[in-house]
């Protein structure tokens, strides 16, 4: 069925944020938001959840080759590699994870990134989206199904190890090549939103920043390095003595990946200074779903939510993965009860927050968890998307592409809907079709992070049409699915 709403006033101001009928009172941009009233259902019922830096050199053809792992303490790389690394600049590496090619293009990008929005480096007086999340560095290689049977790893499965495991992993692949990147969800979402608001596009240039926890060792330099040539500054300040987290991505020849994490620092956030004097500036705090792993980040999480909601901040959060949901489950409805306006899922993650069986509908999902979030963003694959809002959900049919590597897809809609929200899209159809576009771009190339090229074109072609009304004047033909 069609269903006439106005999700905004007839006249929006520009950067009135979409959702604006349905939030706390605050004041984002200097416009009055309300919150819902109570709606009569519950949240659904759970029981409780189941369940040293090692010495590499870096290869002329990029990539880093593992030379030693028993030899240095948890947090310690090799002095003399270290040095090697910072005096040859090696310690930039690709952030995408790819080939040559796109190496050179990410070199033109960050010129262009650079100039475009900050060329004197002072950092603004408010950020338009601070990023609270993990800050994980990635090491991608190629492996075969026998290396993973070997050491017990099943395919295509996320798990977290220890420093011992993480250790095994690198010894096996010793003498292996492999790519590193400041990878992490968040950081995806954050440099694709940084790189379409890098210009004066529908709007001024947006300021994008994140916060997390990195160690003071070379890893977390590069982490840092890499975010702030992308133009997402990294605020947090390193912790001393520290170990920055990593992920070990094997891939295999049939594209299945199996990732395995190690922590160290980067899920144990805490609400220090840096952190408190940053929130009462941000406009739109997202919070990373695989923060919930440890007891004192939790308790950090719902500080700065409750510092943000008090600033008039609007509150995102990701819901990151399936077993993180079923471990924290009741630590997630109690930030996503009491703080969040958007929460952002795949069809997986949004029928685990639900407790629904898989068999449960994408749709159904969707507009259980809009009785308690006032917008709710689910993705579904190449089968499309869902705007949930007030127990309805808006279908988002899929943007033609040809896939080439789907990693990176919900990361991309996810910034996708933020710019829609920072530039005042007030038709769902509108903002979920530009979260689309910007997610069929990342998933028709390889690497997971949208090129500033494309990113700019999209910008320009949303400017169009805000300019032409054909978003904003849209209102009342969104397709509210009645499934």
């Amino acid at each position: 069925m069609s269903c006439s709403f106005s999700i905004l006033s007839p006249s929006p101001p520009l950067f009135s944020p979409v959702f604006s009928p349905y939030l706390y009172s605050s004041c984002l941009y200097g416009y009055t938001t309300k919150i819902p009233p109570v709606l009569s259902c519950q949240r659904p019922k759970k029981r409780r959840g189941l369940y040293y830096y090692d010495s590499m050199e870096k290869r002329p053809d990029g990539h880093f080759r593992v030379c030693s792992c028993s030899t240095f303490g948890e947090g310690e790389l090799d002095n003399i590699n270290r040095n090697r690394m910072m005096e040859k600049g090696q310690i930039e590496e690709d952030d995408d994870g790819c080939g040559n090619q796109e190496e050179e293009e990410d070199e033109e990008d960050d010129v262009d990134e650079i100039d475009a929005v900050s060329p004197t480096g002072v950092l603004p007086d408010r950020w338009d989206v601070l990023g609270l999340g993990q800050a994980m560095v990635d090491f991608s290689g190629m492996v075969d199904d026998e290396f993973l049977e070997r050491l017990g790893l099943e395919k295509g499965t996320r798990k977290v190890v220890n420093h011992e495991e993480r250790g095994r992993v690198l010894r096996a692949m010793d003498g292996c090549s492999y790519k590193a990147a400041a990878g992490g969800s968040l950081s995806n979402s954050l440099v694709a939103l940084a790189r379409l608001g890098c210009k004066p596009i529908a709007g001024p240039a947006l300021n994008v920043a994140m916060a997390g926890s990195v160690g003071s060792d070379p890893l977390g330099e590069f982490y840092r390095a890499k975010l702030r040539r992308a133009n997402v500054n990294f605020l947090s300040v390193p912790v001393k003595d520290g170990t920055t987290g990593t992920v070990i991505v094997l891939t295999t020849p049939d594209a299945q990946r199996t990732m395995l994490a190690y922590q160290g620092t980067s899920s144990t956030v805490s609400y220090d200074p840096c952190l408190a004097s940053i929130i009462p500036k941000t406009n739109i705090l997202v919070v990373e779903g695989y923060l919930f792993e440890l007891t004192d980040t939790i308790k950090t999480i719902a500080r700065a939510c409750e510092e943000a909601r008090r600033n008039g901040a609007l509150i995102a959060v990701t819901a990151s993965d399936v077993s993180c949901i079923e471990r924290h489950y009741d630590n997630f409805w109690e930030i996503i009860e009491n703080y969040a306006d958007v929460v952002f899922a795949n069809s997986d993650e949004a029928r685990a927050l639900c407790d629904f069986a898989p068999k449960e509908s994408t749709v159904s999902a969707t507009r259980y968890l809009s009785h308690f979030v006032p917008l709710v963003s689910v993705t579904d694959g190449p089968r499309g998307s869902y705007i949930g809002v007030k127990g309805e959900a808006v279908y988002i049919p899929p943007s033609p592409c040809v896939p080439v590597d789907t990693c990176g897809a919900g990361d991309a809609y996810a910034s996708g809907i933020l710019y829609g929200i920072l530039r005042g899209v007030s038709d769902l159809k509108g903002m979920g079709t530009l979260a689309a576009r910007i997610a069929a771009t990342v998933v028709g190339q390889q690497g997971t992070r949208l090129r500033i090229q494309d990113a700019v074109k999209l910008a320009e072609s949303f400017a169009f049409n805000l300019e032409t009304s054909t978003i904003r004047s849209d209102v009342g033909s969104d397709h509210i699915s009645s499934l």
